[in-house]
């Protein structure tokens, strides 16, 4: 997959929880790990954007690993969203399949980055 599949992949990943977020019941708690889901799913696409900017190993390395820990605490509120009985995990399966998708693909990534660098 290459940077610009990504890019459309991470956005696509942001739209799609955001429509989610906007099925939440009105309460306060719904209201809380909205806008906490918000903030991480669409902080994985912001921050890849600027990962395929960096200009270094060093510099890709530190904020591909912020991409990954984004996805990855996405997956955590996903998690609370079902737990707390907001949405069905019927509902949010695939975006929670997509959220696992994504950080093992910048686990990967900052894996092989970390590699290159060693051997430079």
């Amino acid at each position: 997959m290459n940077r610009t599949e990504l890019i459309a992949r991470t956005k696509k990943f942001a739209l799609n929880s955001i429509v989610l977020v906007e099925s939440f019941p009105k309460s306060k708690s719904a209201d809380i790990i909205g806008r906490q889901l918000i903030k991480s799913a669409t902080s994985v696409g912001a921050n890849y954007r600027a990962t395929c900017r960096a200009q270094s190993y060093s510099h890709f390395i530190s904020k591909i690993s912020i991409v990954e820990e984004e996805a990855d605490e996405t997956i955590y509120w996903l998690e609370l969203a079902i737990e707390s009985g907001l949405v069905p995990v019927e509902r949010i399966g695939d975006l929670i399949k997509e959220a696992n998708e994504l950080t093992a693909i910048f686990s990967a990534s900052k894996k092989t980055a970390r590699a290159r660098n060693e051997k430079q």
